[in-house]
């Protein structure tokens, strides 16, 4: 199973609208976004097209495909317009036994990790896409995909059976890394 992961929409209908494009041509089979779908926070500007409304449409149209975790920007109205489910915390077992945790980053990251074994934390909510090791963990912040911070692009990941890879929403990689 091929999985696309962002993260921080914060309701641009453009880089919605250019995420969706990408995970169809990635040929991914679920869209897993962590977080921060609709609203940009006090601290952030507006982004470019700012259209929460039109995001939540699109969204719901392919919800079927979606899974996603809750961001300190989604609040309970955020719900009330998705027709899909917002967990706090997301696990998945890759065919080779390896367990990825997924969470927004306001609670676990690198710094903060889980509760149990994980062999791969990834997390948004910081707005600069990495990958790096700590204590035989491997953690990607997959960045953002509106409002990226600190010099670096726009960003998602794909994981493919075990392997990690950061991208540019252009689709040019960043950098790979194997759980």
């Amino acid at each position: 199973m091929k999985l696309f992961v962002a993260s921080d929409l914060h309701g641009s209908l453009e880089h919605a609208r250019q995420t969706v494009r990408r995970f169809e041509a990635e040929g991914a089979d679920r869209l897993i976004l962590l977080g921060d779908l609709y609203y940009q926070g006090i601290r952030n500007m507006t982004p470019a097209a700012y259209e929460p409304m039109e995001v939540a449409r699109i969204l719901n149209g392919m919800n079927d495909r979606l899974l996603v975790t809750r961001g300190n920007c989604d609040s309970d109205v955020d719900r009330t317009v998705s027709d899909f489910a917002f967990a706090d915390y997301i696990e998945y077992m890759t065919p080779g036994g390896k367990i990825i945790g997924f969470q927004h980053g306001d609670r676990y990251n690198i710094d903060c990790p889980p509760k149990g074994k994980v062999d791969a934390l990834l997390y948004g909510h910081y707005h600069t896409g990495f990958l790096r090791r700590k204590d035989g963990v491997l953690y990607v912040n997959v960045g953002s995909v509106a409002m990226p911070k600190g010099g670096t692009p726009r960003s998602y990941v794909l994981i493919e059976n075990e392997t990690v890879i950061l991208k540019t929403l252009e689709g040019e990689e960043i950098g790979r890394e194997e759980i």
